[in-house]
């Protein structure tokens, strides 16, 4: 189901592209591989939001990107990750990993465990300048940082709080009680908008109820009231709506 106004769009959670590749299970929240649906391409500079479950001890072999800002975030589990600038680490639940492609790169993606599988976000933005050199990072998060309270975890500038990339984004997260209510305002309300997608729990964002693995992406607003029906984690993308 895919409800859309004027300045809102709701992806329900079993409206999503899947792909099973059997070490491989996706939920794709716009077109990727073999899913397209031309009215998922992208919100705004979103490009892909794909929930990933990697079996144990599989993973993605090594493959080539360019000119994007990649973002990890894992769930559950640890997740390896090499690359062609020699990088060499393992992200876990509670870490955010960033990779600026630029003029290229190429890189492999592990589930580092041997009895689970590995759950994590895979986010690409479109950066706002091209041909950069490659780039990667990764940090680890205090997760009571975000209990209640909203934990900026990127951004665009390198001297703030979490990673940062290439491009006017900003992403937070949150681990909110139920009955808590946050309101989150817009770093550029003239230019951004911001997608949401419900980690758990159920929220209700600008009066749009929302569940588990549900999207909502909402612009032309300065802020956004945010509001636990449940125990929530709940992660902000606040994205330039123009791709140029």
């Amino acid at each position: 189901m895919e409800t859309k106004t004027t300045t809102t769009v709701l992806h329900k959670a079993d409206s999503r592209g899947s792909a099973n590749h059997g070490w491989l299970q996706s939920k794709h929240t716009f077109s990727f591989a073999n899913y397209y649906n031309p009215d998922r391409m992208h919100f705004g500079v979103l490009r892909v939001l794909n929930d990933d479950t990697v079996s144990e001890a599989q993973g993605f072999g090594t493959h080539p990107h360019r000119d994007m800002e990649i973002i990890s975030i894992p769930l559950e589990g640890d997740l390896e990750h090499k690359d062609s600038m020699g990088t060499a680490a393992v992200i876990k639940q509670g870490d955010i990993q960033v990779m600026s492609a630029g003029t290229g790169i190429m890189h492999s993606e592990y589930n580092a465990n041997k009895d689970k599988p590995v759950k994590f976000l895979q986010i690409w933005v479109f950066p706002n300048k091209k041909g950069v050199v490659p780039r990667y990072d990764q940090i680890t998060l205090n997760l009571e940082d975000r209990k209640n309270q909203l934990q900026q975890v990127l951004s665009p500038n390198p001297d703030d709080a979490g990673v940062w990339i290439h491009q006017k984004a900003w992403f937070n997260m949150t681990s909110l009680e139920k009955g808590k209510t946050l309101n989150y305002q817009l770093n550029d309300p003239e230019n951004n908008g911001v997608y949401a997608f419900i980690i758990n729990g159920d929220a209700t964002l600008n009066g749009q109820e929302l569940e588990k693995r549900d999207g909502f992406g909402i612009w032309d607003v300065a802020s956004l009231e945010i509001t636990a029906d449940s125990n929530a984690e709940i992660l902000l993308m606040e994205v330039p709506m123009n791709e140029n």
